[in-house]
């Protein structure tokens, strides 16, 4: 058989696939009108695990993997069908509408928001070009900025979140979780670091270099190169003001440029982290949702069954709808054996069909599952 006659007969088995599945799907919306009627939930675990048990047997041992996989599809899509068809909005697609329409068009000018670090730390930056006006309160530890915005003494709290060098800070992801707030702002920060010393320094006289650990591993070529003693401080500012006021000259920070002029510190190398091409992304976030105009992307935490294939139907869930997944992060959940937590960034505003379609299946299809926001990135 040729190949223009196998693509013949494959057109016609199309034909009778798709004039199946609308008959299927005819009965699906007759089941859906049922449950509804009687009170019945959506999805039934049994039901679906009896059907995949058949028709991998009927497939035969060749054809059973992928048969299965085709129908955890099919399951996955009646279900979405069923749950449009009787019209249940869930919780999140019922908040959503709301805080759309209760978010104003222009975030707070002012407002009291929650920084890790200090006078000079890159958090405080981010936190300047995020809003017009803000009343910065510094903490120590980002567990404190949680605190503090989960408390209502800050409104928001400002957090670095990945690093284009030294990857995701795991820590606020895990944060996130554990204070289940929203993001309501998002932004890239270029991160020049600098070597910051007292004035009269040289740079052969350096022995020692304090920053926060995230900046330690942006300029790990330099440290090695120099030979010198990593030193870890809670953020570059702590850093700066700690070789201001030791009265060492043997000893350097890793830090910012304003530094140098908060501190008094003379700049002894610019640059001095592994790619010129640095940024660090900042969250802004918040106890309660903000959805702003322009908001086109998208955060999602979902905890997925320990089992084979569980992360692969969760992102074909994605692709069947057409969503761009931008950002995957897991994370173990605390006291569980092996089981995670999977962070999901995409590029979808609220108003689109494919991302309330998306999260309707999220919502009624078992898994543990939390809206984080949808917001602006600049």
């Amino acid at each position: 058989m040729d190949l223009q006659t196998c693509r013949s007969e494959i057109s016609q088995i199309d034909e009778q696939i798709v004039a199946l599945f609308q008959k299927r799907m005819a009965l699906s919306k007759e089941i859906a009108l049922f449950k509804k009627e009687n009170r019945l939930p959506i999805y039934d675990s049994e039901r679906e695990r009896a059907v995949l048990n058949r028709v991998t047997a009927l497939a035969g041992e060749e054809l059973a993997d992928y048969t299965g996989v085709l129908y955890q599809t099919v399951f996955d899509v009646s279900r979405s069908y069923q749950h449009a068809v009787i019209n249940q909005p869930g919780k999140i697609s019922a908040l959503l509408e709301t805080v759309c329409a209760k978010t104003p068009q222009l975030p707070p000018p002012r407002a009291v928001i929650a920084c890790q670090g200090a006078e000079g730390a890159y958090s405080q930056h981010a936190c300047d070009k995020m809003f017009k006006y803000p009343s910065i309160l510094y903490f120590s530890t980002f567990k404190d900025v949680c605190k503090a915005v989960d408390s209502g003494l800050c409104r928001y709290g400002v957090l670095p979140i990945e690093n284009s060098t030294a990857g995701s800070v795991n820590e606020v992801y895990d944060l996130l979780h554990a204070y289940h707030f929203y993001i309501t702002h998002s932004m890239k920060l270029h991160i020049a670091h600098t070597l910051l010393a007292p004035r009269g320094t040289k740079l052969e006289e350096i022995k020692e270099i304090c920053s926060h650990e995230q900046a330690l591993r942006q300029c790990s070529d330099f440290l090695t190169q120099s030979g010198c003693k990593p030193r870890l401080c809670q953020n570059t500012a702590q850093a700066a003001k700690l070789v201001a006021e030791s009265g060492r000259t043997d000893m350097a920070a890793i830090g910012s440029r304003d530094c140098a002029e908060l501190y008094d510190l003379e700049i002894l190398s610019d640059d001095v982290q592994n790619n010129r091409n640095n940024y660090t992304r900042f969250i802004c976030i918040s106890k309660t949702p903000e959805i702003y105009p322009g908001a086109k992307k998208t955060s999602l935490l979902l905890t997925l069954a320990h089992k084979p294939g569980a992360l692969y139907h969760a992102i074909a869930r994605f692709a069947s709808l057409g969503l761009n997944l931008t950002k995957l992060e897991s994370r173990p959940i605390p006291g569980s054996d092996f089981e995670f937590l999977f962070y999901f960034d995409i590029e979808a505003p609220v108003s689109s069909p494919a991302l309330r379609a998306l999260i309707a299946r999220l919502e009624r299809n078992g898994e543990q599952f939390a809206y984080l926001g949808t917001y602006t990135e600049d």
